[in-house]
């Protein structure tokens, strides 16, 4: 196994690190305190590719892999990780369309989307079925040829703002086998959005519910063949979980390196903080936590490329590990920053903020846990 990225990986990673830096972090605070969604900004990444990760080259889609989508959400999350986390949702929708599709919504729909002329959300979560997915109470009833979706879905991200909903609804049977999806746009007529919610972190995109009152969808826009869409939706999860793993990868990495640069600084007892041998094994542990979350994230999106049997499983695992870990990089690194690591203008307690979610969306890491275990009480 080689352990190094290839030459077009590292030009890819540096590009969107560049970008990150530029373009992104002497902003996030602002954005932060002021819950501005960076619209603009975000465009500018699309227009660089970063908007259709693994979209075929037929619609203007970049057609990388996921080991490429981690290393670019990675590297875009040391600037903000709620800024990546966003790129990752629409880089999901649009995945989603792509690989599941027909061709007439593929040339329809892409093409808007890879400019980012057209945000598009996840729709999923339901007030009364989170981690429970296959759950879901909004209904999609066929009515000629549309169907009337009534419902409510809850903590959507970017709802308000995008112009495109990739919706599950239930059109049959209780259970994952009784669900379908379906593409409603924003304009469509009974379609509005809940309050802004208040939120811990994320403050840089808006969070709200989307309710269904008799929304008319065109039987056209349904995604994949009725029935089809709690796999849809669970297949656009194992790149969404790789997603948001580097997404928490990304910002630990710029908490450390904060940290690292501020215990060189800072002076106690006569000498620089970070002589002192406590901190030094800290640090020591933050950087060898980093690395094998790195590693294992690699290890699991190459395993979702190759399309491993255990792909996710190990999407799972990298997902609750990943995002265990670096949250607690990142609170050591406000740790190590003593009273100024509690401050806004050091930027670390808006990362400790912004990674916590992290652990809770996509699948709770209990759910995480849940998927391992199945899996290997499955082969015994």
């Amino acid at each position: 196994m080689d352990f190094r990225l290839s030459e077009e990986q590292e030009a890819i990673r540096q590009m969107a690190l560049d970008f990150a830096r530029d373009e992104i972090a002497p902003h996030a605070i602002d954005w932060d305190q002021q819950k501005h969604f960076p619209v603009d900004t975000l465009r500018g990444a699309a227009a660089l590719g970063m908007a259709g990760i693994y979209v075929r080259d037929d619609v203007g889609g970049t057609g990388l892999t996921r080991l490429d989508a981690a290393i670019i959400i990675e590297a875009l999350a040391t600037g903000c990780p709620a800024v990546a986390s966003f790129m990752s949702i629409h880089n999901m929708c649009a995945g989603m369309i792509d690989r599941y599709g027909t061709e007439e919504q593929r040339q329809r729909l892409l093409p808007k989307l890879l400019t980012m002329d057209v945000l598009a959300s996840y729709c999923l979560t339901e007030p009364g079925s989170g981690s429970d997915a296959a759950a879901l109470k909004t209904k999609a009833v066929k009515d000629g040829d549309d169907y009337v979706l009534t419902g409510q879905k809850q903590f959507i991200s970017g709802a308000g703002e995008s112009g495109l909903y990739v919706i599950m609804a239930r059109t049959g049977e209780d259970g994952p086998k009784g669900i379908s999806t379906f593409i409603v746009e924003k304009d469509a007529p009974g379609l509005t959005f809940g309050a802004n919610e208040k939120k811990m972190g994320w403050h840089v995109q808006p969070t709200r519910a989307v309710i269904l009152d008799g929304v008319r969808v065109p039987a056209e826009n349904r995604l994949g063949g009725e029935g089809d869409g709690f796999k849809i939706a669970m297949g656009g999860l194992d790149g969404g979980r790789l997603n948001i793993a580097a997404a928490s990868l990304g910002g630990a990495q710029s908490a450390f390196e904060k940290a690292l640069a501020y215990v060189q600084e800072r002076r106690a007892f006569g000498k620089a903080i970070g002589e002192f041998q406590a901190l030094q094994f800290r640090l020591a542990d933050m950087a060898t936590d980093l690395e094998i979350a790195r590693t294992f994230l690699w290890r699991a999106a190459s395993a979702l490329d190759a399309g491993d049997a255990e792909a996710t499983k190990l999407c799972a695992m990298a997902k609750r590990f990943v995002t265990d870990r670096c949250f607690a990089v990142a609170n050591d690194a406000l740790q190590l920053h003593g009273g100024y690591g509690y401050l806004a203008d050091y930027g670390v307690e808006k990362i400790v903020r912004d990674l916590r979610v992290h652990q809770i969306l996509e699948g709770t890491n209990e759910i995480m846990r849940l998927i391992v275990a199945r899996s290997l009480i499955g082969r015994k």
